[in-house]
């Protein structure tokens, strides 16, 4: 849950979009759909789903402390941001780390971290870090190669299970995950241990890297393949928050809850549209094409002249 519910779950969403497209206007490229699929998603985990403690790190992001080790006290994780760790709360693992600046944009529009905070991004010797790390604003882990992140975030819930603590362990992953092996070994794990503590939220967007995902890996029926290992799935419009409610109660007993939240890369930026499935990462390709889609996306975004101006 927010530390302030001054804003509603869609207003904190819109607020996300708004603060990527402004941070991409000005760096000149910025993962600019991933904050068109994801921001009814993150917004409701930090708004409505998570049950998180204050948080433990400065609002302003501090400097990279270095790796964690013995000799090293100053590390420190991005959890922080999420509050303590503490049975009652619950844990978000973040596996696809390039969704990072769209995990900072949510983390400013709830309160967790300073206004300011992307000043820092990309910076020499900055936690905030454009590809996430477990030193990064809200990241637990270095997820590293996309599908890590739900095979330890499952060993976490699954220790959590044996200690019966009260506190869940929420997932957010994208689709493109599912193209790796380690994502179906790790649900069929889950499914046979009966880790029913976990929640996870996938990101369906149908793109990756290399563009549309059925040009590259097609998984066909995602619902029923995942449904297949045993597990709950629930696929659902990943725009709608009342479906995403109603998903994250369905939840059954000995077993792990995925929710597929089925996405647009292009949703509140129908000009992105022009480059689909090129979306992974948008670049501009001269100062003529950012003014054409700068004045396009805001006008969508409803921002005004004078902040289009300080992007």
């Amino acid at each position: 849950m927010t530390l302030s519910n001054r804003q509603t779950t869609a207003d904190i969403a819109a607020g996300i979009r708004r603060r990527v497209f402004l941070h991409t206007m000005r760096n000149n490229g910025g993962y600019l759909s991933q904050a068109c699929s994801a921001a009814e998603s993150l917004a409701f985990l930090y708004n409505e789903a998570l049950t998180l403690g204050e948080p433990t790190l400065p609002r302003v992001p501090l400097p990279f402390a270095g790796v964690p080790s013995a000799g090293n006290p100053d590390a420190f994780t991005g959890a922080g941001y999420h509050g303590p760790f503490a049975p009652e709360f619950d844990r978000l693992i973040i596996s696809p780390a390039h969704y990072a600046l769209v995990i900072y944009s949510a983390l400013i529009e709830v309160g967790r971290m300073d206004e300011h905070a992307l000043d820092h991004f990309n910076r020499d010797g900055s936690s905030v870090e454009m590809i996430g790390a477990e030193h990064s604003p809200g990241m637990e882990v270095t997820t590293g190669s996309l599908a890590q992140g739900l095979s330890m975030a499952s060993g976490i819930a699954w220790a959590r299970k044996r200690r019966s603590e009260p506190g869940k362990v929420w997932v957010y992953m994208s689709d493109g995950e599912f193209q790796e092996g380690q994502t179906w070994e790790c649900l069929a794990v889950m499914a046979y241990h009966g880790i029913d503590n976990i929640r996870v939220i996938v990101d369906v967007n149908r793109q990756q890297c290399d563009g549309a995902m059925s040009s590259v890996l097609d998984l066909g029926d995602l619902a029923a393949r995942v449904e297949a290992f045993g597990v709950t799935c629930r696929s659902i419009d990943g725009h709608d928050l009342d479906a995403m409610r109603a998903a994250a109660q369905t939840a059954e007993a000995g077993k792990p809850l995925i929710i597929l939240a089925n996405t647009s890369p292009y949703q509140g930026m129908e000009f992105l549209k022009r480059r689909f499935p090129r979306l992974h990462y948008v670049r501009f390709k001269s100062a003529e094409e950012r003014l054409e889609m700068q004045t396009a996306i805001a006008a969508e975004l409803g921002i005004d002249t004078a902040e289009i101006a300080r992007a």
